[in-house]
């Protein structure tokens, strides 16, 4: 399908983009990568009237370390974060979730910041930002304001950010020596939305015990889901196998899939758990590497 006409804005800056808006109301949407809204408007389950590109605007796409904290402009591009060394250095998790998305041609233009935007449980950036702790920073008329990743996703296809809002800049807190991260997803075939995924990001201490660790889980559950009690069963306890099944079961209990081609309920439930139990294992390996 083709999809209903529009007015297309291309603004130069944050301000005038804020501006539009404020002046176009529901009726607008912001366009960055466009692979998540465009289908949509073709499929005319999103019809906007306007068209706000920010494409245009400087100062959006960006990865660097600034005072203990990597920054990720809103604008930067799959790509980007797939070749970028920062990330690679400090999160192995990003090496993993890029190469998982779509395709090449899809990554050379999607960005970060609308995987996030966009609120659908299905995309993988959100259990990733749920496990490393990110906070994403979003800008209005009021200027910037932070939210947590846990306070960001609250409904179907809804996020924190107002109608005015845009997502400028995702910040994760640099980790500690001994931590390891990692990420994997279970698809029908390559570039294909999971059937069920999941993020871990732990950290060692000097006794070998899990000091710290995060876990996200991917298109199990209407809104992103932070596997809170699996955490909690290894969060300053040994990573022993029991501890790591324990945490498995939780996390494939507490989940909330939907049956659909990609499979039963029952399924990704226990797919859930065998990728909880094979991602420690992996971050493990790295933290301790």
């Amino acid at each position: 399908m083709i999809a209903q006409s529009f007015q297309y804005e291309s603004p130069g800056t944050i301000q005038e983009a804020i501006s539009l808006l404020q002046k176009y109301g529901d009726d607008a949407k912001i366009l960055s990568g466009g692979h998540s809204l465009l289908p949509m408007m073709k499929l005319r389950l999103a019809s906007p009237e306007y068209l706000i590109d920010i494409n245009n605007i400087p100062g959006l796409s960006h990865i660097n370390e600034d005072n203990g904290v990597v920054k990720i402009g809103g604008l930067t591009r799959e790509s980007e974060v797939e070749h970028s060394d920062l990330l690679k250095k400090y999160f192995p998790i990003f090496g993993d979730v890029t190469k998982l998305i779509a395709d090449p041609q899809v990554r050379n233009r999607g960005t970060v910041g609308g995987n996030l935007a966009h609120g659908d449980a299905a995309n993988d950036h959100p259990a990733v930002m749920m496990a490393v702790n990110a906070t994403v920073m979003a800008t209005g008329p009021d200027g910037e304001r932070e939210i947590p990743i846990d306070e960001f996703f609250f409904g179907f296809y809804q996020t924190a950010l107002q109608p005015t809002d845009i997502l400028t800049e995702i910040r994760i807190p640099i980790p500690p020596k001994g931590t390891g991260s990692a990420y994997h997803k279970l698809e029908r075939k390559v570039g294909d939305y999971a059937t069920a995924g999941v993020a871990v990001q732990l950290t060692l201490d000097a006794n070998g015990n899990c000091s710290n660790i995060g876990i996200g889980l991917t298109n199990v559950n209407p809104i992103p889901l932070r596997a809170a009690r699996s955490e909690e069963v290894l969060k300053g306890k040994p990573l022993t196998e029991e501890n790591i099944a324990l945490a498995a079961q939780y996390a494939s209990e507490d989940c909330s899939p939907s049956a659909d081609l990609r499979g039963s309920v029952e399924y990704k439930r226990a797919m859930v758990g065998v990728l909880v139990k094979r991602m420690i294992h992996k971050a493990v390996e790295r933290a301790k590497a």
